[in-house]
């Protein structure tokens, strides 16, 4: 089906077989439009983002920011392990909790600080067993601001996820658009701590971002939510601990193979190589940011509205697709022009890895369709399957060609990777995509 423009929508609903065709015409556009939100707040992470990493790439040494850019990758890995995949059982649940939203958002904050907490610590304790580049995080002080860091950024993606739930997707633009503003500054002013002046930045943002975002959750939107919903509308299905159990899983294997890979190219190829990949891969990531935030929206539209399922998702996938073949031609001829910003042998070592990391986000767009279509009707074992089987092949080639290749070895990993995961999903399309 195909959508119609705002002004038709205005004219009112009518009665009858013309109102129904309103309201799913209504329907399209709002998965399309809040996933236009939620990339926007992508975009605007990633730009500033790229702002931030200039400014520190001219405040501190490329050793310190090579360092201290997989101290932050192994802060959100943490955090991605230790929030217990709770943003995605969020944007699955809240759309129809009603007056439950309170205690389901409370009690994952609960579990996603807590278990995030002992990672931290465990991690910090561990560093010279499991990451010896980063031994300047053994200080108390330092040690400290990690921990401090980590918990914060666990609620810090999980407030995301409730927020998008409860389709508050332009409150997610601005509270990333505060966190990125005050990181910016404060990298500034505290480039006087040479070695640790980057992720004090990250740790004080965090604070700030979750302090406001929290008061208006608890205090205003989510009393609202409970009081507007009437209780025959209520969902009263549960996320059960199958459900949890299985989703965490295949957010495991996500993580493990994207957040890591800092970790592994500073341990294997030294931290120069490790600040050059580090800086190509956070701007080809922003491509498939966008993937997510479009199955995020697709996720929270089907819970709302199961019967548009099959409209929601081929609408996401041409829609996607074509912003995605701009974003994918923009990136990869002006690589080098987009790196020489953060210096001129961040272009020389980095382009052609972000360019072929920008292409394998093309055939990601099936990879994130299956995994939402399996999130929303509870294929559980083909939700791990999928993404077990992806991230695990684009570790292994990783690993095979970062000695060949050098960090360009890991775009071309991922590029085969989604690409061959993408081909078999859409040839058996059917074991996840329900028929018309």
């Amino acid at each position: 089906m195909r959508t119609t423009g705002v002004a038709r929508l205005l004219r009112g609903v009518d009665t009858g077989a013309g109102g129904i065709r309103s309201m799913q015409i209504w329907s399209l556009e709002t998965v399309v439009r809040n996933g236009h939100m939620l990339t926007l707040s992508s975009l605007l992470t990633s730009a500033l983002g790229a702002v931030y990493w200039a400014v520190a790439a001219h405040s501190y040494t490329t050793e310190s920011l090579g360092r201290n850019y997989s101290a932050v990758a192994a802060m959100m890995l943490l955090a991605g392990v230790g929030q217990l995949n709770m943003t995605n059982v969020m944007i699955r649940f809240t759309p129809g909790a009603g007056h439950r939203s309170r205690r389901l958002v409370a009690a994952a904050y609960l579990a996603a600080c807590s278990t995030t907490a002992v990672l931290a610590v465990g991690f910090v304790l561990l560093i010279p067993s499991v990451s010896p580049g980063l031994m300047f995080l053994r200080h108390p002080l330092v040690a400290g601001g990690f921990v401090l860091a980590t918990v914060g950024y666990a609620v810090f993606v999980l407030q995301d996820g409730v927020l998008t739930g409860l389709r508050r997707p332009g409150w997610v633009v601005l509270e990333n658009l505060v966190f990125a503003v005050v990181k910016i500054g404060l990298v500034v002013v505290l480039a006087f701590l040479a070695a640790t002046g980057i992720l004090w930045s990250w740790a004080l943002s965090v604070v700030v971002a979750i302090a406001l975002t929290n008061i208006l959750l608890f205090g205003r939107f989510l009393p609202r939510r409970a009081d507007a919903m009437p209780d025959d509308r209520v969902d009263t299905s549960r996320p059960t601990r199958s459900y949890v159990i299985a989703d965490y899983l295949a957010a495991l294997c996500w993580l493990g193979a994207t957040v890591s890979l800092p970790i592994i190219v500073l341990d294997r190829l030294g931290a120069r190589q490790a600040a050059y990949f580090s800086l190509a891969w956070l701007v080809a990531f922003s491509l498939f940011l966008l993937n997510t935030n479009m199955g995020a929206s697709l996720i929270v539209e089907a819970a709302n509205d199961p019967s548009r399922i099959v409209a929601h998702c081929r609408l996401v996938l041409r829609h996607t697709a074509a912003l995605l073949l701009c974003g994918i031609a923009v990136l990869c001829a002006a690589a080098p022009i987009i790196l020489r910003v953060f210096g001129p042998d961040y272009a020389r070592y980095g382009a052609n890895l972000l360019r072929l990391a920008a292409l394998s986000a093309l055939p990601n767009i099936v990879v994130v369709a299956a995994v939402s279509m399996c999130r929303v009707r509870r294929r559980l074992r083909l939700l791990v399957g999928i993404l077990a089987g992806v991230c695990t092949l684009a570790t292994v080639l990783s690993y095979a060609l970062l000695p060949v290749m050098g960090i360009t070895g890991v775009g071309a990993a991922w590029l085969l990777s989604q690409a061959a995961a993408a081909a078999v999903l859409w040839w058996r399309r059917a074991n996840w995509l329900p028929g018309p």
